[in-house]
């Protein structure tokens, strides 16, 4: 016959192990939750970085053409830019502090597009001489405001006598293009050209590299008279190709060089304060 405590149950490992189990229970718990939290963080978290919704009561931005446009356009394109990377580090820096801004462009290329994007939410216009490769552009980058003008005051022929004219006194008065009687100033463009005033303008355009062609020489003094004649503030402006006489000169001459800041390779970076108001009496070149 066994003894009374041979016959009782040990429940001690039991306990134990009920425990345990209870732990392990309580840490998959705590587990489940944490990740659902976490998912719950995440989700929020990309609503917040995407600017689309296709669900719930959101709205968010689309993205705007012309970046669409461009990213498109870019992505697809086989050309070589009409500025090296490094040429193109001096504006993107005036952008970068700017934009958005009114940017005002001389001459409409493979890389217009580029501008228009870097100054997203700004204005940006260009001015193109040639109607049928304005009208080619325009079909694939459609979000782009650019017109038509005409360049046919002087040729690059005529270039020297366009320096000696514009040394004449009627040249030196700062004062709306289409009112100035110097025979550089550029008259013919859209009305918003001069009742706009632009914060970067850029000289790309006309073409110039034949004597028979427009050149660049009214298109830098008039960018240089329009920058003079804003109400206030300053105009940056960059002049393409200083490589050839032209853009050379004429950039020195009508832009200042009291007012060149920068260059590489072929671009040249002007910075021109306004000459109305209390500068009235400021010289055209300090």
């Amino acid at each position: 016959m066994r003894s009374k405590q041979q016959h009782s149950v040990n429940f001690k490992p039991l306990i134990y192990l009920c425990f345990f189990f209870l732990f392990l229970f309580l840490l998959k718990l705590g587990s489940i939750f944490s990740s659902s939290k976490m998912q719950n963080l995440q989700r929020k978290s990309f609503k917040s970085s995407y600017p689309f919704s296709t669900s719930g009561s959101e709205t968010y931005e689309k993205l705007p053409q012309s970046l669409a446009e461009g990213i498109v356009h870019y992505a697809t394109a086989n050309f070589t830019p009409q500025q090296t990377f490094k040429e193109l580090q001096i504006t993107l820096k005036v952008l970068e502090r700017r934009s958005p801004c009114n940017f005002l462009i001389f001459g409409l290329g493979n890389d217009s597009l580029m501008w228009s994007m870097l100054n997203h939410n700004g204005r940006t216009v260009f001015l193109e001489e040639n109607q049928k490769w304005m009208e080619e552009v325009k079909k694939h980058m459609t979000s782009m405001e650019a017109y038509q003008v005409d360049f046919d005051t002087y040729t690059v022929g005529q270039a020297v006598e366009a320096l000696h004219i514009g040394q004449e006194n009627d040249c030196k008065e700062v004062t709306d293009p289409r009112l100035s009687k110097c025979k550089l100033a550029i008259k013919n463009f859209p009305d918003e050209v001069y009742n706009t005033e632009w914060d970067v303008i850029m000289v790309d355009g006309p073409t110039g590299f034949r004597p028979d062609l427009p050149g660049r020489m009214t298109a830098i003094y008039t960018a240089g008279l329009m920058a003079r004649n804003r109400k206030n503030g300053e105009t940056d402006v960059f002049v393409h190709d200083i490589d050839r006489w032209v853009e050379n000169k004429f950039s020195m001459t009508f832009l200042c060089e009291a007012y060149w800041r920068e260059e590489i390779g072929k671009i040249r970076h002007f910075t021109i304060p306004s000459h109305r108001g209390v500068w009235l009496q400021r010289p055209f070149c300090p």
